[in-house]
């Protein structure tokens, strides 16, 4: 049998002296092994072996570390055969039985018990000098004597769970052994005490032979727990629980046989959560004041445990039924329609929904419990609804007209029919993320679903973008899910893809090509840092998994998704996408799986697996550069890496799909050719009177492309003769691959002004935001780091290069999203720069908006028109009223990040302390919040010191790893390029340890600043001289 050691600290008093004990009380480790918990054996697909020292068990004595002396002594002692008990000063005698005389003057015979004394302690020294003589030389070193090889497996330390009983089970991951069937779900919130009951019944399977059954439960007083084998006869069972993993087991003295058919019942009771996710309350207050509750649920990636006890992990699938107890002023929804409505005794209604027709995960279960109302069509058998609080009733018809075409749409691109008989788009007043895909019942922040009969094109992209990205989701993630969190990839990468994808198909006049394009060039600068990650990535604990819901999941897997489609002939990634869905339908998948389906429809089923492991399995991209010899061009890669050190590079290579166009052809697809590039070089050939090469056709690929001191000088003649020779997608292209160039030290800055001389000329919106956001974070960059001289110049720079663009902009209505888009980034551009024409026209606006109760102002010009009336006292005021009163979400958002903007540190303070409580402005909002104040100057350290008094409350309202850590921090910190600053951070978030301080986002933070500061001391010279 083996025996479970612990770590024991030894007083050096003891150890001094516990050779001379008096019979000492000892554990003896080779007889006594009843004293040890006997535990059945594992099955063997559960057990994870953790190496691990064998240490010394001393009873009594606690847990802490040895110190080295004390350790070393241990390790001796193990040796020797010795065991040491725990002193009491009740075994120590009070005082000795002699009395210490004064020495005779004269040698005396000793003593009779003198002499054995004596004797027994030369014998005791001299076998310890034998044992140490014949011990090998190694027992005394740190390290100790090499182990022999055994293959008999170590015990895994099982925990303590709540009751003091070990816990049967070490892994985050939950064993293989049973398997959920179904659920039963009955539910009763009190929306008064803000707690909630439930009664789960869970049917499972036995897959392999155990003796547990381990589940989830967080935040759960389970009251009863009952346990029923095939038909025998409910007996109540014990529940184990350990709180750091979110586990809860039950142990069984005989052994559950595979296929046997078991069924688990538990009561509970529980707090509805204060925060947004679990099964959480919420509340409203309507135009005439009067607040209401609701409760409502955000369960992935890891809440579901929180609302009820699950097998909460993606690969268990299972089947729900769910019923709902309300008072009667309240209506519930769930991810299937309703099937009864039953009066309780209590008078309270208990609504019961139809048992799910699929498979579910439990993170895409969901449950509402409000006053809301709906408009609603039927589409293809499926009923689509629209659901808001009743004051934004008006609010929903462009969603549902939005919904309704996006299902079409995607019905027949799959070439699957949605599963279920209804689609329920629901608007949630207090919700922290932009929209969650449960089946059947999508949930959003009301920003998110909700807008005006006259709302702006640019709102109208937002809301459309989100619910083609979630409906995408029923099919990508709902009907096929990915087997764990490490390929989250195939979720929300495929539904950021398909929600461009399909907009440009559906609803062209939206323009989420920029949209796209704009995106794909953030996913670029997260991927260049060296703390960024593979795509597939190992996923061991509950922060890393909350990470993985970040740009490399979402954008860099859309971007890879859209290179490899644009690779690929034809219909053949559409192709492979219905194969992929028809062969997975109801499964969990791995990325392996996508890319065989797609294998099989490709020519001579090339291998697009060889293809795309080199974009997955390694973190960043690469960075081709061209050389050119006539006709003759080389290509060679290299992993772009921005780094602040001597970083060394990996030598990792892609499988390139390298797309380029010329001179000669360079507009229309036609014009494009394909060179794959899959060693470090790679030779293709051009015609001699070929005067430039463009790569990257419209950016389609991941990756940037250094054209070399002549290549570039070509490319900048050509648009500086007629920016009509490429497109606006391959100018943008131009403008940001030279800025992170510039970035990498590979070109000088005064390249990056070279091929702006051409940017007054522009006209399409994609180049001109491109420009203007590197611009303006360089601005930044210098303002924060108070260099006036340089602020006051690089202002002069901007404004003067982009002046005839910004004087051309009309302040009426604009019906083109596109032209909204352009209008409003140079236009706030301009007022941030107190361009007077600017300023002066959103001054007037505003007083017109004033004087005229209300009148509309364009939506894509609210947010300049507030921010330069929030500059004043007065009109700070003013639009905080108007904030307090407003209805239309879309507004109040933008008088909220106005108000946000203010350089006047006391509102600072305000704000931030406000959005933190929750009242004034709702604690969703306060990643934008803090993004907002940190571009400001008077702003950016207000946050950090905000962030560091207050960093126990954020991370009590929003999960360590969450989304909104991961901005707050990353807005936060992204414009320090000190050392001062540098040091601050590193040294907060070292000091936070487990609280924070192994967040990838930390990393990623100190990594930007160094950047920052590395950027800063290699141009601050030039720019003196070129600025």
């Amino acid at each position: 049998m083996d025996i479970f050691l612990i770590r024991a600290n030894l007083p050096r008093n003891m150890i001094e002296n516990s050779m001379f004990e008096e019979e000492p009380d000892v554990v003896d480790l080779a007889k006594d092994s009843a004293a040890f918990p006997t535990f059945p054996a594992l099955d063997p697909d559960e057990v994870v072996y953790e190496p691990r020292s064998s240490r010394l068990l001393v009873r009594g004595l606690g847990e802490n570390e040895l110190d080295e002396e004390e350790e070393d002594y241990e390790s001796s002692a193990r040796l020797l055969g010795m065991s040491f008990m725990n002193r009491s000063s009740a075994h120590r005698p009070s005082s000795s039985p002699y009395t210490r005389q004064a020495p005779p003057r004269s040698c005396s015979r000793p003593s009779a018990r003198t002499m054995v004394v004596c004797v027994l302690f030369l014998v005791i020294v001299a076998s310890m000098t034998m044992v140490l003589y014949f011990l090998p030389g190694c027992t005394f070193t740190r390290t100790g004597c090499p182990k022999s090889n055994s293959t008999t497996p170590i015990d895994p330390a099982y925990p303590n769970s709540t009751n003091g009983e070990l816990f049967p089970w070490t892994e985050l991951r939950l064993p293989a052994s049973i398997r959920p069937l179904h659920y039963d779900l009955t539910l009763n919130p009190d929306l008064k005490t803000m707690t909630f009951t439930g009664h789960t019944v869970i049917s499972m399977s036995v897959q392999h032979n155990t003796k547990r059954i381990v589940l989830h439960s967080a935040e759960l007083n389970i009251t009863k727990a009952t346990f029923q084998l095939d038909d025998g006869k409910p007996s109540d069972v014990t529940v184990l629980e350990y709180k750091p993993r979110q586990q809860i087991a039950v142990k069984f003295t005989e052994e559950l046989k595979a296929g046997q058919h078991l069924v688990l019942t538990l009561d509970y009771s529980a707090n509805l959560s204060h925060n947004y996710d679990g099964f959480y309350n919420s509340s409203h207050t309507d135009k005439n004041g009067v607040k209401s509750v609701l409760a409502a649920t955000q369960f992935e990636p890891l809440a579901a445990r929180k609302a009820f006890p699950c097998f909460d992990e993606p690969a268990f699938k299972a089947t729900f039924l769910v019923k709902i107890s309300r008072e009667s002023g309240y209506m519930t929804l769930s991810n299937m329609p309703k099937a009864k409505t039953t009066e309780l005794p209590s008078g309270l209604l208990l609504d019961e929904f139809e048992k799910s027709s699929v498979n579910m995960s439990t993170y895409l279960v969901a449950f509402i419990v409000a006053n809301f109302t709906s408009i609603s069509e039927n589409v293809s058998d499926t009923l689509v609804s629209v659901y808001s609080v009743p004051d934004k009733k008006e609010h929903t018809r462009f969603a549902l007209k939005t919904a309704s075409k996006l299902l079409q749409f995607y019905n027949n691109f799959f070439d699957k029919t949605y599963s279920l008989k209804k689609l329920d788009l629901v608007a949630i007043p207090d919700f922290l993320a932009g929209a969650m895909e449960n089946w059947g019942l999508i949930t959003f922040r009301e920003t998110s679903l909700l807008v005006g009969n006259n709302s702006s094109r640019l709102e109208q992209q937002l809301v459309a973008s989100v619910i083609a990205h979630e409906l995408a989701h029923q099919w990508f993630g709902n009907l096929v899910t990915m087997s764990w969190w490490n390929d989250l990839w195939l979720n929300e990468g495929f539904a950021t893809y398909m929600q461009y994808m399909s907009l440009q198909r559906e609803f062209p006049e939206l323009d989420t090509d920029n949209l796209f394009l704009a995106m794909r060039f953030r996913a670029l600068a997260k991927d260049a840092l060296n703390s960024s990650h593979p795509v597939i990535v190992k996923v061991d604990t509950a922060e890393q998994v909350l990470e993985m819901f970040d740009s490399v999941s979402y954008e860099k897997g859309a971007s890879i998704l859209l290179m490899l489609n644009a690779s690929l002939p034809g219909e053949q990634f559409r192709k492979g996408i219905i194969e992929y869905l028809r062969k997975f339908s109801g499964l969990n998948t791995v990325t392996e799986d996508l890319w065989n389906s797609l294998t099989q429809v490709t020519p001579q089923h090339q291998s697009v697996s060889e293809m795309m492991k080199s974009w997955m399995l390694q973190k960043g991209f690469p960075l081709i550069t061209v050389s050119r010899s006539k006709g003759q061009v080389t290509l060679t890669q290299e992993h772009f890496l921005l780094t602040a050190d001597n970083t060394t590079r990996s030598s990792s290579l892609w499988h390139i799909p390298v797309t380029y166009v010329n001179d000669s052809c360079s507009l229309e697809p036609e014009c494009k050719q394909l060179f794959t590039l899959k060693t470090a070089s790679g030779t293709l050939k051009l015609p001699d009177n070929v005067k430039w090469l463009k790569l990257n056709y419209r950016n389609t690929g991941f990756y940037i492309v250094h054209y070399g001191d002549e290549g570039w000088k070509a490319l900048i003649d050509a648009l500086n003769q007629n920016i009509s020779v490429l497109t606006h997608e391959d100018r943008a292209s131009l403008i940001h691959n030279m800025f992170a160039l510039s970035r990498l030290g590979r070109v000088t800055f005064r390249q990056v002004l070279s091929l702006l001389n051409y940017i007054s000329n522009e006209t399409d919106t994609a180049p001109v935001t491109e420009a203007l956001s590197q611009l303006t974070t360089i601005y930044k960059l210098l303002d924060k780091r108070q260099e006036l001289g340089l602020v006051a110049r690089m202002k002069a720079y901007i404004l003067n290069r982009f002046d005839s663009l910004i004087c051309k902009q009309t302040w009426g209505e604009e019906l083109s999203a596109s032209k909204q888009k352009l209008r409003s980034a140079l236009l706030e551009s301009a007022c941030s720069l107190d361009h007077p024409y600017c300023v002066q026209n959103a001054t007037e606006l505003y007083k017109q908006y004033l004087e005229s109760n209300r009148t509309k102002i364009p939506g894509d010009l609210q947010r300049l028109v507030f921010t330069v009336a929030a500059r004043s006292d007065e009109g700070w005021v003013q639009v905080l009223q108007m904030y307090a009163h407003a209805t239309y979400d879309a507004e109040k958002r933008k008088m909220l990040q106005a108000l946000a903007s203010t350089q006047d540190t006391r509102r600072i303070v305000w704000i931030l302390k406000a959005v933190l409580n929750g009242e004034t402005v709702q604690t969703q909002e306060l990643p934008l919040v803090f993004s907002t104040v940190s571009n400001g100057f008077a702003g950016h350290l207000f946050t950090w010191n905000f962030i560091q008094e207050n960093w126990n409350r954020l991370i009590e309202k929003f999960p360590v790893g969450s989304s909104a850590i991961q901005s707050i921090i990353t807005s936060t910190t992204s414009q320090f390029s000190t050392q001062a600053h540098l040091d601050q951070v590193q040294g907060f978030f070292t000091s936070l340890k487990e609280r924070g301080s192994q967040m990838r986002v930390v990393q990623e933070a100190l990594e930007t600043i160094r950047l920052n500061q590395c950027w800063m001391d290699r141009n601050l010279p030039a720019f003196r001289q070129w600025l």
